[in-house]
């Protein structure tokens, strides 16, 4: 059978839906595809949403898509993209490189990458000029376990699914909490608190320009782009935006995502974001202990951060020591465009990447029918 590639369009949304049913991920409402397919930097760029795989008779059988950042180095733009969410079903097998192909060889990017490659895809990217990078921490995820019992049983589930997939029932949520929709108030230390202020001339709109100003290859991280990021319309619980205070002015911030990978997978506050001004070393531990503290009784059996650079690593310091090294197989690559100055200066984070846009919600509906039960 022959088979093409076409771009996305906005009316693809139910075979986009299908599509992702059909290997089990997070299932968009038609909402969140047009906030997903019609985001800012895209169509600024000029560039596909993603494209479809499709068969001879016309019906789509695979896709990936395009997620285009804005990125600065000082006061020069520069578009790169992430390719996420690589679905080919079983009738097309072996076609995944039209896919592939088409995002790695795309004009108009600084950068094509994945930040969130599995461990089956990972082999796939060096062959279309994907590199494992950054050079030091391209395998590396950092986890901060709080519930030793229930991240236990939940890789006890993972086992059972992989030798006796029938023995679980895929109607069963598992691992969910009152915490989740029910908590107190956080307790932060010194210097950090919620950020509620993103409008453009906010102390929040003052520190992006610092962090712009340092000249460094960044991903756009003003009022406008976190506006847009927190208006996820398939999001089910509120991102939680902390601030680091150094007097008036902040100096770093974080951002972080309650999600649960599978019915059988315990709750993770998953780190979106974490960055500081260079002059800075006093942010980014602060706002990671603060993740920490309050993230089990959010509902959280873990914290987790799943892209890392060495500037971070750095900041982190002892905290870095004492997180659990997951990952390993290499989930980071990336191509750049020849002649492009100053790459070795970017220093992703998650969200340089897919992952708010992938990571499966916490489904509240089953935690609200647990508690009514």
């Amino acid at each position: 059978m022959s088979f093409s590639v076409r771009p996305v369009l906005d009316q693809d949304a139910p075979a986009l839906r299908a599509l992702h049913a059909s290997v089990g991920w997070p299932r968009r409402s038609e909402a969140g595809w047009r906030w997903l397919l019609n985001h800012p930097a895209r169509i600024e760029a000029e560039a596909p949403a993603g494209w479809l795989l499709i068969d001879g008779e016309g019906q789509p059988r695979g896709y990936t898509g395009n997620f285009v950042q804005r990125f600065w180095r000082g006061e020069a733009g520069l578009f790169g993209t992430s390719g996420y969410s690589i679905v080919v079903q079983p009738s097309a097998r072996g076609h995944s490189r039209m896919l592939l192909r088409a995002f790695a060889e795309q004009p108009g990017m600084f950068a094509r990458y994945t930040f969130n490659a599995n461990p089956k895809s990972s082999p796939l990217f060096p062959r279309y000029g994907l590199r494992p990078w950054p050079t030091r921490t391209h395998a590396l995820k950092l986890a901060w376990r709080l519930d030793t019992v229930t991240c236990a049983a939940g890789r006890l589930w993972r086992e059972v699914d992989r030798h006796a997939p029938r023995l679980v029932d895929p109607r069963q949520e598992r691992f969910l909490n009152r915490h989740l929709v029910d908590h107190g108030p956080l307790v932060l230390p010194t210097g950090v608190v919620v950020l509620s202020d993103l409008n453009d001339r906010s102390r929040f709109g003052d520190f992006w320009n610092a962090l712009k100003a340092e000249a460094r290859i960044i991903a756009d991280r003003s009022p406008a782009t976190l506006r847009w990021r927190l208006a996820d319309p398939d999001r089910t619980i509120e991102p939680l935006v902390l601030a680091f205070n150094r007097g008036r002015a902040i100096t770093g911030y974080a951002m972080a995502m309650m999600a649960k990978a599978s019915i059988i997978e315990p709750p993770v506050l998953e780190i979106l974001d974490l960055v500081a001004l260079r002059d800075e070393p006093r942010a980014v531990p602060a706002l990671t202990q603060a993740l920490l503290a309050n993230a089990r009784a959010l509902g959280a059996a873990k914290v987790r951060i799943q892209v890392v650079n060495e500037v971070l690593l750095r900041q982190l310091g002892p905290l870095a020591a004492s997180a659990r090294r997951e990952g390993g197989w290499g989930h980071c690559h990336v191509r750049f465009e020849p002649g492009v100055e100053g790459v070795d200066t970017w220093a992703p984070t998650p969200f340089d990447g897919d992952y708010q846009m992938c990571l499966r919600p916490v489904p509240l509906t089953a935690v609200q029918s647990e508690r009514a039960a």
